[in-house]
């Protein structure tokens, strides 16, 4: 009988920096960032990876296709457009009606009814105090190029170069000119449209065209939206009703959000500005609430024209104050509650992006393109983000063998 072999001794584990290094634990089973998010939708990396690749193709070719139905077929594009607009930005009010108890249709008569009210409150109370108020501006520019200049030295103590009064009297002309022009030229712009008889019945016809298409498009859009699931690959349905969920919440957060961001700075403004006593507080107003739709844009001119309002009506420097309260007071209300609480920052583009996206899309599409240059690019953001995080995710950036 043999004698039992005794048991090896148990080696301890060599210290850091000597012999043989340490084995790395097993991290097999460990659930990664990739495989989780991939298992998270039922698919496999490589999937996903697929799924979204492809639904980001498809978004920049329907934007493209968009663009150039827009640039093709302007009298076809623009009415379906706009009915499909108005029906993404009032179906919230409208689904909220249908979960308290109201059928569809009957939900969206009661939006359109309420809408159709606003427009004619609209019409018969701000409309005339908009035209009013606009009727100035030729005399305000004649008179700010002919006192702004002597108020500012009267004030300042300090003798301008005769050449900027020179320069101010005919920047003023000039201006004053352009708008009392502008009725005749729309006028004879008119005359010329009506004289073309089939122009004038398509246009009438797009008009008359987009509230029917709306009305249809807000009736319809669960239906819509459910057809446009089903469409969708079975296997990759969820990736992809995400990533449109994540489009859906840029573009909501931009509509609106930013829409809402300048009635409230509009009303504020136009506030502000009557209580300093300026002169067409209401038009300065709405033109700096909605300019900020193009970051500092509506701010620095509703800021020029205030002072320039001030300067050629001077009741004291207490209207220089009431200014500067204004815009300030304004300022801080968007950066500290209107965007941070009501608006959100889903958009989350910077000033610089937005300012080029409308300065291109302008030139290249006209007023369209100044129109849906910021949703746009809020949409390809999102386009990016998917690609660069499929990018992270791939063997060229982490530098993984093929066989793992």
């Amino acid at each position: 009988m043999s004698a039992p072999v005794p048991p090896e001794p148990r080696s301890s584990p060599p210290e850091p920096g000597r012999g043989t290094p340490p084995t790395p634990p097993d991290l097999s089973l460990a659930p990664s960032p990739e495989t989780d998010h991939a298992a998270t939708y039922g698919l496999t990396e490589e999937e996903a990876r697929k799924a979204d690749l492809t639904w980001s193709a498809g978004m920049v070719l329907a934007m493209a296709v968009l663009f150039a139905l827009l640039t093709l077929a302007r009298g076809v594009a623009v009415p379906v457009l706009l009915g499909l607009a108005g029906a993404y930005v009032l179906n919230p009010v409208v689904t909220f009606l249908a979960k308290r108890g109201l059928s569809r249709t009957l939900a969206t008569v009661a939006v359109f009814a309420g809408v159709l009210l606003l427009l004619v409150g609209a019409s018969l109370y701000i409309v005339p105090v908009l035209r009013d108020e606009a009727m100035k501006l030729p005399d305000f520019f004649v008179r700010a190029s002919k006192e702004a200049i002597p108020s500012i030295q009267k004030l300042t103590g300090v003798s301008l170069p005769q050449l900027v009064s020179e320069r101010m009297a005919e920047a003023g002309s000039q201006a004053s000119h352009l708008l009392r022009s502008a009725g005749p030229a729309v006028a004879r712009f008119a005359a010329a449209f009506a004289g073309n008889t089939a122009r004038v019945l398509a246009a009438l016809m797009g008009l008359l065209v987009v509230p029917v298409l709306g009305f249809f498009f807000l009736q319809d859009f669960p239906k819509l939206t459910a057809k446009a699931t089903s469409l969708l690959p079975r296997k990759s349905e969820a990736l992809i009703s995400r990533r449109f969920q994540e489009v859906d919440e840029v573009l909501s957060a931009f509509v609106r959000g930013q829409l809402t961001l300048g009635a409230i700075l509009s009303v504020l403004y136009a506030i502000g500005l009557s209580v300093a006593g300026i002169d067409m507080a209401i038009v300065i107003g709405l033109i700096a609430g909605f300019g900020n739709l193009v970051p500092y844009l509506g701010t620095g001119i509703g800021v020029t024209l205030a002072t320039v309002a001030v300067v050629v009506a001077w009741h004291g420097a207490w209207q220089l104050v009431a200014v500067a309260a204004t815009f300030i007071l304004a300022q801080a209300a968007e950066g500290l509650l209107i965007t941070p609480r009501i608006v959100g920052e889903k958009v989350g583009l910077p000033a610089v992006v937005v300012i080029i996206a409308v300065l291109a899309f302008g030139e290249v599409f006209g007023f369209v393109g100044i129109l849906l240059a910021v949703p746009a690019s809020a949409v390809l953001k999102v386009v990016l983000r998917v690609v660069i995080e499929r990018y992270q995710r791939s063997r060229l950036y982490t530098g993984e063998p093929s066989g793992l």
